[in-house]
């Protein structure tokens, strides 16, 4: 009788897990189907990839993923064998060329953040043109990733008065921007005056901490995010010290060797109670205040997508700073430990990180700058996966739309990246495309790098 019930218990077990086998009864898709064979799915809700899977998508829906999956005979098959999929990667602080720009400058703009795996942009200095562009990328007009925009840069120059302000934030929510971008300068009483109207209209808002409102009033404030880990070098500084917060340098670097780093709990206490996202641009501050050397930084390979003009501004400012009297490479290196302590003490305490580097800025190329972000949180304490989570299911969270994207999961948009190797055992491999897929369609990695050599090629004639 005992082996009796242990031969149906395991008839049981073996049924129960051939569930996500093709089985001769299910449907097949019936619109445009590209399949990949034989692949590694990181799906993000699982630290253990999905390995030998057939993943098969139908126009722009992940339609199933199974060891064995039925589609039909015209579909678009792509053998993958030894690679990873793994959900397009959201870059959190963006840049999109302005409606000023040549429409040429923002499309090629636009595809070399989807030739590095990024499917999402949130672009954080907007444009009326960036409102139009939203609706043209998502109607398949123009080929990009999903945009969510800021409004033009709220700041001491723009919004000098609590009149002017109020009046920026009714007009930018009535003009249907995602957010309003909050940058340096803004008086305390202009500050409180934003997030009272903000808070009546209903619109989020981010970006930068002015010095007159600080840190721990902006925490209470009630950000979406705060970007550059801004303001809390400076909320390091115990209040006996008596500095000057006009000398805080770029972030905070000039107060680095006076901080208490046993004030940081309070702070990320703060954020949390508030549900404030950081977004921590550490590659900005690591390629432009640390002690890089410019001639390394202009050789990498990503460099060829930048217009030579671009290339000198960024090599003149990051001189500029090094030739600086006050500029100490050794106070850098400390600075730039100093916020990488801080990003894993985010992280370990819960804080929300946000995938962002700020490109285009100083030497952050679109896209390409993302996996110098990556790495840096890696580097910064956290786990492979744990920094991946910043860049897919956290961004998905912050937007709301979490139960469609941000994972590789039936049903959700098919945004994914196909990669050589397994970047949750080595990050760098997240640089290692295969080919990219943003809304069901593919792009592959021959495709984009004939685009890629196309825009090279522009900025050399």
């Amino acid at each position: 009788m005992k082996l009796y019930f242990l031969v149906i218990i395991a008839i049981v077990f073996t049924a129960c897990n051939s569930g996500s086998s093709a089985q001769e009864n299910d449907p097949l898709p019936t619109g445009e189907v590209i399949v990949f064979t034989n692949v590694n799915v990181i799906s993000m809700d699982s630290e253990s990839p999905l390995m030998g899977q057939t993943v098969v998508i139908e126009n722009d829906k992940i339609f199933n993923i199974a060891p064995t999956a039925k589609y039909p005979e015209a579909a678009q098959v792509i053998e993958s064998s030894g690679k990873y999929l793994v959900p397009g990667l959201a870059e959190m602080h963006a840049h999109i060329p302005t409606g000023q720009q040549s429409e040429q400058l923002i499309e090629e703009t636009l595809f070399l953040y989807l030739a590095a795996g990024v499917t999402t942009i949130r672009g954080m200095l907007g444009h009326p043109r960036h409102l139009e562009l939203q609706n043209q990328v998502a109607d398949g007009s123009i080929l990009g990733p999903h945009i969510y925009t800021s409004g033009p840069s709220i700041n001491g120059n723009t919004a000098p008065d609590v009149e002017t302000a109020t009046q920026m934030v009714r007009e930018q929510k009535e003009a249907g921007y995602d957010f309003l971008k909050l940058h340096p300068g803004l008086k305390r009483e202009v500050f409180d005056a934003i997030v009272s109207t903000a808070k009546e209209v209903g619109i989020p808002y981010a970006g930068h901490v002015s010095r007159d409102v600080g840190i721990q009033h902006a925490l209470d404030s009630d950000y979406a995010s705060i970007d550059h880990i801004d303001g809390f070098v400076e909320g390091l500084v115990p209040p006996e010290k008596g500095v000057n917060p006009e000398e805080n340098g770029f972030f905070g670097i000039n107060f680095t060797d006076i901080v208490d780093e046993k004030l940081l709990p309070f702070l990320i206490q703060s954020t949390i109670d508030h549900h404030v996202w950081i977004v921590p641009t550490q590659c900005l501050a690591e390629r432009w205040a640390g002690p890089l050397v410019a001639a390394d930084m202009l050789a990498d390979p990503e460099m060829a997508y930048m217009s030579g003009e671009t290339l000198g501004r960024w090599e003149e400012s990051k001189n500029k700073m090094q030739a600086n009297a006050t500029y100490d490479p050794d106070r850098a290196q400390r600075f730039i430990d100093l916020r990488r302590r801080i990003i894993k003490a985010m992280h370990k305490s819960g804080v929300g990180l946000l995938l962002g580097s700020d490109a285009p800025q100083v030497f952050n190329v679109p896209g390409f700058s993302i996996q110098h972000e990556i790495e840096m949180y890696v580097a910064a304490g956290l786990t492979p996966f744990e920094a991946l989570v910043t860049g897919t299911v956290n961004p998905a969270k912050y937007f709301g739309y979490d139960n469609e994207r941000g994972l590789i999961k039936e049903g959700y948009q098919a945004d994914m990246v196909l990669v050589d190797g397994n970047p949750l055992t080595d990050i760098s491999n997240l640089g290692k495309r295969s080919g990219v897929m943003i809304r069901g369609k593919w792009l592959s990695q021959d495709h984009i790098e004939e685009r890629l050599a196309t825009i090279a090629e522009n900025y050399r004639k």
